[in-house]
């Protein structure tokens, strides 16, 4: 998702969750559902999981400083991270307490009309959320299909937006399910269950999302696409011999560190490896921006550093950061 559409996504995502909360709420308030109650909750954890967001997207974009040379993007990564962690413990946690509660001491289901009015409303609204989220998936899934996309996409927020409301339709489900039994059966025991099943959607869905954050704040490679293509740019260069596998890391959604080790050909003036660094990096950024920081270690065959600076057969490290 492009860096400025995002908090407008997360903000049209936060205002719907909220008022779905909201309806949600009511309804338990006058049927006493348990379903309704967790579904309540879950709405009500997603809003404020968005907050967590917006609050991350936010602190990422401060500039570099002395202590943080390379950036704050990875604040974004870490708030996800806290998000997945409040949607297990408290969405899934306090939902699997209401059903355990509302099974230990049923509470006789009132009329069911104003829960099917709210589900009603969290659906079409749910399901305008999830289909805005899934379309800023959409290059990655026609490439990949929807499960590589989602493993292999380097924004956490899309991932969040997406996994909630993906669960979000499916305990929307649950709780109707467990309304309509309920009354069908004369019995709260389904209701209840509703609740425990929601709980244990949030929290399986949380695990997920645990997962997906730890990798991105520990610090993934960039996509094999873009490895290959470097590979590609440093291979076509005339000056050089060989070169050792790319690393790379993600520092935020749009934000890659590169780090080559090159063998330029042997006898090559320092002048023209500053030539050949200088002519790498414009085609690695030309056709790959996100890559924003590169550095460079320039190495004779056979592993000798050559250096411009203290003599015409050794050049030092050359690291250039822009």
């Amino acid at each position: 998702m492009p860096s400025h559409e995002r908090p407008i996504a997360i903000y049209g995502a936060m205002a719907a969750n909220l008022a779905i909360a909201v309806t949600k709420f009511v309804a338990a308030g006058f049927t006493g559902s348990s379903a309704m109650i967790s579904e309540g909750i879950h709405s009500l954890v997603d809003t404020g999981n968005q907050i967590l967001l917006l609050l991350g997207i936010r602190r990422s974009k401060k500039p570099p400083d002395a202590t943080h040379p390379f950036g704050h993007g990875k604040e974004l990564y870490f708030w996800s991270l806290v998000v997945a962690m409040l949607l297990f413990g408290v969405g899934g946690g306090m939902s699997v307490y209401e059903g355990v509660t509302h099974l230990l001491h049923p509470h006789p289901l009132e009329s069911a009309t104003w829960n099917y009015v709210s589900l009603g409303i969290a659906f079409v609204f749910e399901g305008i959320s999830w289909v805005l989220a899934r379309r800023q998936l959409r290059p990655l899934i026609r490439e990949r299909g929807v499960w590589k996309a989602l493993r292999t996409s380097k924004d956490p927020s899309i991932l969040i937006l997406f996994f909630e409301d993906s669960a979000a339709l499916v305990g929307l489900v649950f709780a109707f399910l467990g309304v309509f039994l309920g009354h069908l059966w004369n019995s709260p025991a389904a209701d209840g269950i509703a609740s425990i099943l929601i709980g244990l959607l949030l929290a399986g869905v949380a695990s997920l999302l645990v997962h997906e954050s730890k990798g991105l704040l520990l610090g993934e490679s960039a996509d094999p696409k873009v490895l290959q293509g470097i590979r590609e740019i440093v291979a076509g260069d005339p000056a050089v011999v060989r070169a050792q596998c790319p690393l790379t890391m993600h520092l935020s959604p749009e934000e890659v560190l590169l780090n080559l080790e090159i063998d330029f050909r042997p006898g090559l003036p320092p002048g023209q490896i500053t030539e050949s660094i200088n002519r790498l990096e414009g085609e690695i950024r030309r056709r790959h921006p996100e890559i924003q920081r590169i550095f460079i270690e320039a190495r004779a065959l056979g592993g000798r550093e050559v250096s411009g600076e203290k003599s015409p057969e050794r050049l030092e490290t050359m690291e250039k950061v822009r």
